[in-house]
């Protein structure tokens, strides 16, 4: 059997933690969009919140698959109050953005560590954060230019209580 160094065990069971810390962050977004009965945007955040559960359980998997050991560690509190749906918006590309490198520096390791299941693993990572910097920045390109203008938001926000829990169900 495989067996999982203990650096790339380590690290993985780091990402654990990250990729849990976002299901709470846009978890939290979601209940500041439900309070100001913004549910479009929060029905949003739910599925993210949903989807980066998803990818703590594939690290998961992947560490117990490879004969390694999971520690689950402490989640630290996010953020609960924002000034403004753009800077909801503004958090979320830069959170994606610090996963996409967080991603990659995981993929440099398994490339050192010559881990090439974890290569192979990651690689689905790779473009999976593709397409969410590119979800990030498509909202966060709308809300700029609505400029959070009341009638234009209540727009965006029926669009986004559409998007459907799987790749490519938006239904229109």
């Amino acid at each position: 059997m495989t067996t999982i160094g203990k650096t790339m065990q380590d690290a993985m069971n780091e990402q654990i933690n990250k990729e849990f810390f976002s299901s709470y962050l846009y978890l939290s977004m979601a209940a500041y969009f439900e309070d100001k009965n913004l549910t479009g945007f929060a029905h949003w955040m739910h599925l993210q919140a949903d989807e980066e559960r998803e990818h703590a359980m594939k690290f998961y998997n992947f560490i117990l698959d490879a004969g390694g050991h999971v520690q689950l560690k402490a989640i630290d509190a996010p953020a609960t109050e924002w000034k403004s749906n753009l800077e909801v918006a503004e958090q979320v590309a830069e959170h994606e953005a610090k996963v996409t490198a967080s991603i990659h520096d995981l993929y440099e390791l398994a490339l050192k560590e010559r881990d090439y299941a974890a290569q192979v693993m990651l690689q689905w990572f790779i473009t999976e954060q593709v397409e969410e910097e590119k979800n990030a920045a498509e909202l966060l390109a709308k809300l700029r230019l609505i400029e959070e203008r009341g009638t234009a938001v209540l727009m965006l926000d029926h669009r986004l209580a559409k998007r459907g829990g799987e790749e490519g169900e938006d239904a229109e």
